[in-house]
């Protein structure tokens, strides 16, 4: 057997110093008395609710800005939310983030109430980091949003973030990512909403724009894929946060933004009113209110407000207003495309999606935008079972070589696509005219419409009688004396329309269910929209249709 070795006196004196050579622990230091769970507690949550601390803070409140959980309780109904992951930090070491670790880690997540259903958020904190997105802050966001799909919850994100947090390189390119991916899986699962309130910048703009609806908070938000500095370096053009990103501009020129706010505090709350239209998921009704009766003349004034003329224009949303419930509609791209018409409304206190040709613009024409724009919102509607209402006077496309080259064809038929692919109730009402493959387009008969009605002075055709008649009589009109073109051309043409321009031909084979008096609609719609309450439609099974992007 082997003898140990003696240990040297000095060695022995060492080690009995020194207790982490004898496998324990070295003695925590002493800085006073430990402290208490509950003072420790306090500690830690005054470390939470400092966020980036005082000096960010004040910064932010002196641009008139608030701190993300102000933000949320605004959101909520009061003293509603409950927040998650208070304590969560970044795992970083690199480029001197050992030193700061901000409990949170830059967003604010938790759920809460409004008007009394359950809907999850998460909030950026621009304090820490500049609301910088990294793996732990990209992980609170999913989480939030894998809690609401699994409860059936809207989601409400308040964006502002510089983008990526570059101190994590790939890292935090991945957890963009993976937020992504929740956006894409549970679309048309919970309605999802972000609210941009500050910037709004690089990768962070992708998942705002994957979400049912963006809103904009003017001058303090904005969103782009590269900022000023770029442009400037890169292309030499000169522009402005404002006038490359800022609200307007996504409300006017891009359609990024459904709606425009003027401030945080109204932008929140239109997002609670955005969300009274909507079920918490997609196996959920619509909430109702109480209905309500336009006042009594109302009705009565609809004929009055559609000039017989069918190239005299007049505003739409004076007949929407007069059929729908009174103060119940709400227009999403009110700037953009205001050819067409898109929004909520009520209808018996029941939501509705309205889409509506505009007569005082282009003459109602669609185009690029307006066929993009109301593809995006039926199909919206139809995620979430919301039923439309369609009010068609349409003269057809808006001609012309931009439009050609533009790609009005694949733009055109995202419109046809998504109407004939809804399987909600579908209610159509024609004022007025509805000229060639735009009748079609705007929710016809023939492409799935459940209730469709039309007034009697309504024009269903190719197209006008003098277009018309310029293309079958030009022959005949070129071979009579000069001094009788004229009069023969506007005999022809009265010819035509007395034949053609009206709505009984089309109702002769049920391509209408009814042609019916202005004064009726409303009552006529409230009817139809009840007995489509319980509609149920089968497919063809399929993984996904292939809309024309």
């Amino acid at each position: 057997m082997t003898t140990p070795s003696p240990v040297p006196p000095a060695e022995e004196k060492a080690q009995a110093k020194s207790p982490t050579r004898t496998g324990g622990h070295s003695p925590a230091p002493t800085h006073g008395p430990r402290p208490s769970p509950r003072e420790r507690y306090d500690r830690e949550l005054q470390k939470v609710r400092q966020g980036g601390g005082k000096d960010r803070a004040e910064k932010l409140r002196s641009q008139g800005r608030l701190m993300a959980r102000e933000r949320l309780e605004l959101l909520f109904d009061a003293g509603s939310f409950v927040e998650i992951d208070p304590f969560v930090t970044h795992r970083i070491t690199s480029f001197g983030l050992a030193e700061k670790r901000i409990p949170g880690d830059g967003v604010v997540t938790g759920w809460g109430r409004i008007d009394g259903r359950v809907v999850a958020a998460f909030a950026q904190d621009p304090t820490v980091f500049g609301g910088a997105l990294g793996e732990a802050h990209a992980s609170k966001i999913v989480k939030i949003m894998e809690f609401a799909a699994k409860v059936g919850a809207p989601v409400v994100g308040l964006n502002d973030s510089g983008g990526a947090r570059i101190q994590e390189g790939v890292v935090s390119l991945g957890g963009y990512g993976e937020v992504f991916h929740r956006n894409v899986l549970y679309s048309g699962v919970v309605p999802q909403v972000s609210v941009i309130l500050g910037a709004c910048a690089g990768g962070a703009v992708y998942s705002p724009a994957m979400t049912d609806f963006v809103i904009m908070a003017e001058g303090t938000a904005h969103m782009f894929i590269t900022g000023p500095d770029v442009i400037r370096t890169v292309t030499g053009e000169e522009v402005t946060h404002e006038q490359l990103g800022g609200a307007h501009t996504h409300a006017t020129k891009s359609g990024v933004a459904h709606l425009v706010a003027p401030s945080e505090r109204e932008a929140l709350a239109l997002t609670r009113r955005l969300l009274s239209y909507l079920p918490s998921n997609n196996l959920e009704d619509p909430p109702t209110s109480s209905p309500a009766d336009p006042p009594g003349p109302a009705a009565g004034e609809l004929e009055g407000l559609v000039p017989a003329q069918a190239d005299r224009p007049y505003d739409m949303h004076e007949v929407i207003g007069r059929v729908v419930d009174p103060g119940s509609t709400l227009e999403i791209f009110p700037e953009w495309a205001p050819n067409l018409i898109t929004e909520f409304a009520r209808l018996g206190g029941h939501p509705v999606g309205v889409v509506a040709n505009q007569p005082s613009v282009l003459a109602g024409c669609l185009d690029i935008g307006a066929s993009e724009k109301g593809a995006r919102f039926v199909r919206t509607m139809d995620a979430f079972n919301v039923p439309l209402l369609t009010f068609v006077d349409v003269p057809g496309f808006l001609p012309g070589t931009q439009q050609e080259y533009g790609g009005i064809i694949r733009h055109g038929a995202k419109l046809l696509f998504a109407f004939s692919e809804a399987t909600v109730p579908k209610l159509t009402v024609i004022p007025r005219k509805a000229y060639g493959g735009a009748y079609d387009v705007m929710c016809s008969k023939h492409i799935g419409g459940d209730y469709n009605v039309a007034w009697p002075q309504a024009e269903i055709a190719v197209m006008g009688a003098e277009g018309a008649v310029n293309i079958l009589f030009r022959r005949d009109i070129d071979k009579a004396p000069p001094e009788e073109r004229e009069a023969k051309r506007r005999r022809l043409t009265e010819e035509y329309a007395s034949e053609f321009l009206n709505p009984y031909l089309a109702a002769e084979r049920g391509y209408l269910d009814d042609v019916i008096e202005p004064a009726e609609t409303r009552r006529r719609l409230l009817d139809a929209l009840e007995v489509l309450r319980g509609k149920r439609q089968d497919r063809p099974p399929k993984k996904h249709g292939n809309i024309p992007l």
